[in-house]
């Protein structure tokens, strides 16, 4: 695929000048340590005119300095220096004549002989490392100067740079020096597979389809719950065609600048074009794509970006070979102009997996993980009901992290168990103490559930039961569907209500009925909120029957006050839902007492053993039994 050549710095070049600049920085100082050195501008004279003019009583020299081989020579009377070379003679000073006449004096001796004979002293020689502080006392402040000004300079040129890519796109391109992604590489989802399996045929043999007058598809909307896989089916698209793949997430348009949003839309599909044939993948979309009736004031950033969106879409050419995917979890709040066709020709569901998809997505994440030959993937796919991809990779993960924390050379059946609950319900919490009452109370709070939902007919199996806190719960009673079901019947929920309302009703029978405790919190607002739904979005009230009343959702604000019904039927409504919560309750307190003696057994068994598993509660719950004063529907 034809690649956009960027221009690198030859860095070379930049060390060659750096060199030549410092080499230039150091003889300059070099030069100005020589100009500025004492007795630079010295006159010389011969050492014979030195010794006779020091020797004199009436001499003009207050001052002779050895350094070295040379002779620094101080006149009386002002500052002005002259020297004289020695190199050319040879033997001592003394030898030379130059005598020190004040040698050994000392008090008024001394200075009456300064007076008329200069002082002779000797220092050492200045060496490299003299000239070497001459110079960097020169030259650092110099370099501080000038690198100060280098990286006001680079400061600049950056915030040009940025300024001047202010409108591109942020998009990541994957191309074919990528790891692929195929569709081998993607477990279930067989259906949205198959959708997009065309898509890939389009890009690779797009002629084959324009024979028949077929149009290759503008866009995919890949639309399904938080995890279901989506971002992996579109680089799974890119994987199979072998095309370039530019990646970007719908929040990375938004910019608090008009304008910029709609700059950026048209460089990623300007790229996109060059590297035709290409996928461009826009993540989260409903970041940028929202209905634009909803927030209105026309003219702000994010509509202008979905404007420029709209356009790029709708003006594709017909051999562009362009496919936009789009991924959201929220169809409901896109434009209905980004869903017509011409635009997102296609809607792809990616869905939750079934159970045999969750087997495969299992095999898949520990296919690479050491598991003992016991370990049932099949039963852990049956219990995960629900799950998404997402999910099952955070349990295989878990799975890992717990064997290893045990000490385990292969996962064990105990850590996808224990993997499973931490990820559904959280871990358990076996620093938290409770006192002997607690546990009671708790033990019969699961004990409740557990009866009501295995009596009532139309409940789900009771998988487990402890009074282990895990999570936010106290204790925790587990019911699993022998099979994946895509409905529920009003008999169903209404079960699900009934075994809700157990454990507090459990309490009442036990502990009295003013002894209630907040341990039923989380049950009473699941029943709150299931017979808000039966009653409102399924139509399963008695007096409204076929009847549903959908909030004031407007697709990207839910209006509280905007009820498409009236104050008369918001009673109404309340009073069905109290209808729900009064029958749950009922149903329950007739199964806990007829099956009183069961309740206290298994109470008194959770509190020995803390956890029971599903054959661990057969023999107990054998015994109970379902009322006739209960009514079943």
């Amino acid at each position: 695929m034809p690649q956009t050549a960027q221009k690198k710095p030859n860095k070379s070049n930049n060390m060659l000048r750096w060199v030549i600049f410092t080499l230039l920085l150091l003889c300059f100082c070099a030069m100005m340590t020589s100009l500025l050195a004492p007795g630079s501008a010295i006159e010389e004279v011969p050492l014979s005119d030195v010794i006779a003019r020091a020797n004199d009583e009436n001499g003009d020299i207050a001052k002779i300095t050895v350094e070295g081989s040379n002779l620094k020579i101080t006149l009386k009377g002002d500052d002005y220096y002259t020297q004289t070379s020695r190199k050319d003679t040879s033997g001592t000073l003394y030898e030379q004549g130059l005598i020190n006449h004040c040698e050994g004096l000392a008090g008024d001796e001394l200075t009456t002989c300064q007076e008329k004979y200069p002082t002779l002293e000797y220092v050492e020689a200045s060496n490299f490392w003299d000239y070497a502080l001459d110079i960097a006392i020169i030259a650092i402040p110099i370099i501080i100067v000038i690198l100060f000004f280098n990286s006001m300079m680079r400061q600049a040129q950056s915030m040009n740079n940025q300024s001047m890519g202010f409108g591109k796109a942020k998009a990541k391109l994957y191309g074919p020096d990528k790891k692929k992604v195929l569709f081998s590489d993607v477990a279930g989802n067989e259906s949205a597979k198959q959708d997009l399996a065309e898509v890939v045929d389009f890009l690779k043999e797009p002629k084959k389809y324009e024979k028949l007058g077929a149009k290759i598809p503008r866009g995919v909307l890949l639309a399904g719950e938080p995890g279901t896989g989506k971002t992996l089916m579109a680089r799974a698209v890119a994987g199979e065609a072998s095309v370039p793949f530019f990646s970007i997430s719908g929040s990375e348009f938004a910019e608090m600048f008009v304008g910029v949003g709609a700059s950026r839309v048209r460089d990623l599909f300007a790229k996109a074009k060059k590297n035709a044939p290409s996928i461009i993948f826009i993540d989260e979309i409903d970041a940028v794509a929202h209905k634009r009736d909803a927030r209105g004031g026309a003219g702000r950033e994010d509509e202008q970006t979905l404007n420029q969106i709209l356009v790029e879409m709708d003006g594709f050419d017909n051999d562009s070979g362009v496919i936009v995917i789009a991924a959201t979890n929220r169809v409901d709040m896109l434009d209905k102009a980004l869903l017509r066709p011409g635009r997102f020709d296609r809607h792809v569901n990616v869905t939750l997996p079934e159970r045999k998809d969750r087997l495969e997505i299992l095999n898949v994440h520990f296919k690479n993980k050491p598991t003992e030959k016991s370990v049932n993937l099949d039963a852990l796919a049956a219990k995960t009901a629900g799950s998404s991809g997402a999910d099952l990779a955070n349990i295989a993960n878990e799975a890992a992290i717990t064997a290893a924390r045990e000490g385990h050379k292969e996962i064990t059946n105990d850590d996808l168990t224990e993997a499973f609950e931490r990820v559904a319900i959280g871990p358990e919490r076996k620093s938290k103490v409770m006192n002997d009452h607690e546990r009671k109370l708790t033990a019969y709070h699961e004990a409740g559930h557990a009866i009501v939902g295995h009596v009532l007919p139309d409940s789900d199996p009771v998988h487990k039961v402890t009074i282990i806190p895990r999570g936010r719960t106290g204790g925790v009673t587990w019911f699993l569907p022998p099979e994946d079901r895509s409905y529920k019947s009003i008999y169903e929920l209404k079960d699900i209500l009934a075994r809700a309302m157990g454990g507090r009703i459990a309490e009442k029978l036990i502990f009295g009925e003013d002894a209630v405790t907040t341990g039923a919190a989380s049950d009473l607002q699941h029943v709150a909120e299931l017979s808000k739904e039966m009653i409102v979005e399924e139509g399963m009230g008695k007096q409204t029957r076929n009847l549903v009343f959908p909030e004031g959702n407007t697709g990207y604000y839910t209006i509280a006050t905007a009820k498409p019904y009236s104050e008369k039927t918001a009673e109404l409504i309340d009073q069905e839902i109290k209808v729900l919560s009064d029958e749950a309750a009922a149903r329950a307190e007739a199964v806990l007492k007829a099956n009183k003696p069961v309740l206290d057994k298994l109470a008194e068994a959770l509190l020995k053993h803390e956890t029971l598993e599903e054959k661990e509660l057969e023999p107990i719950l054998k015994d109970s039994k379902l009322p006739a004063t209960v009514k079943l529907h």
